[in-house]
Order: structure tokens, then sequence, then C-alpha cells
């Protein structure tokens, strides 16, 4: 019999709206991957440094260790090592990757998940798979496109209760316009969670 060629490496996403357990669910697959004994990895953004420098921190407490990255290249070269080169072989890949709030990073990490996938690596990526004006965040589209598997969590809508599936941007308690910038690090003080009725985006200034 023909053994399989299988090796085990495929892409997860978990995407979902801020206050969804984005976070949690990294933590608790990777936890689960520690505990089967497994080489695990994880990354974040260093632009994301709410709750913790040097961990991915959920809005519960919990936390898991991790590097603090601002590319794919900095993930690429921490995976291979400084040394790399001098030594003349590559460092063993890791059985697991986790990378949190993946959408800070640039467009460049589609490819990386995708490569170690191919060499074998389970890669897990959890991110936001709407900006605040709940329009496609970036590249996270062609994730999902290409992932084996992709979990869609929602919040509960601070307004009605309903399931939330939009992260609403508040600036000075008000609704942010549409053409804000993209990208703004914050939490309670700056966002909510909200269902498509509730979800509101002021018309540009």
């Amino acid at each position: 019999m023909l053994k399989s060629p299988y090796h085990g490496g495929h892409l997860e996403v978990i995407v979902g709206p801020m206050f969804s357990g984005k976070s949690e669910e990294l933590i608790r697959r990777v936890t689960r991957a520690v505990i089967a004994r497994q080489h695990v990895q994880v990354y974040k953004p260093a632009l994301d440094d709410r709750y913790h420098a040097a961990a991915v921190a959920s809005h519960a407490g919990r936390t898991v260790d991790a590097v603090a990255v601002r590319s794919a290249a900095d993930i690429r070269a921490h995976l291979t090592g400084e040394n790399a080169l001098l030594v003349g072989e590559l460092p063993p890949l890791p059985d697991v990757i986790g990378i949190d709030e993946v959408q800070f990073l640039d467009a460049d990490v589609v490819g990386l998940a995708l490569a170690l996938a191919d060499q074998g690596v389970r890669v897990i990526l959890a991110g936001l798979d709407l900006d605040f004006r709940a329009e496609p965040f970036g590249f996270m589209p062609g994730l999902l496109a290409r992932a084996e598997s992709v979990e869609k969590l929602t919040a509960i809508c601070t307004v009605c209760g309903a399931p939330a599936t939009r992260s609403q941007r508040l600036i000075g308690g008000q609704p942010a316009r549409f053409d804000d910038p993209v990208v703004l690090v914050g939490a309670q003080e700056s966002y909510e969670a909200r269902c498509r009725v509730h979800h509101v985006v002021l018309d540009s200034a």
C-alpha cells in the first residue's frame, strides 16, 4: 500500500469583528498544540502593543508568548535564524505557527503562510476580515480564499445584543468617517462591536 503524501501542512484562518474572541481562539489552539508536545511559535505585529509587547493577549486576559514583528520578512528571518548562512543549514521549522492580528502585517504574509503550509507547517492566522467601514480588510480575502479552514466568529452588538459582525469605530464618542485612516489600534476606548443594523459610518468630510 502506498503511503499517503499528506504531511500535515495546512492554513487555518480565524476572523471576526473586534471583541469576537479571535485571539482567545488562537491561544486555545496553540495551547492544545503545546500540550500535544508540538513545536509552536507565535508572532504578533509590533504595532499592536495594547496589552503586552511580547505576548498575544485576549480581551479576557489570557496570554501566550509571542515574538513581535513588523513584516512577513521579520517572520522569515526569525524562522531561518540570523546565523543560518554561517552554519550552512536552516533550523527545522515549527510544527505550528500562529500569527495574531495578521491584518496589521504586509501582504507578503499571504505568500509566506502558503509556503509554510506547503512545507508541512500548520499555520493559524487570526485577524479582522472587515475594517471599520465594513469593507474587506486589505489582503484578508486572499487568505480566506486559500485557507483549508475558516472560522468566522461573531461578537455581541453593544446596542441591541444581536450577533455582531462589524467593528464600530468611535472618535470622541461619535462614529468615524469613511475617509478616516483604516488602521487605528485601539480597544474599548475606540471600538464597539455592532450588528449590521447599528453599524454607522459617517460620510467623508
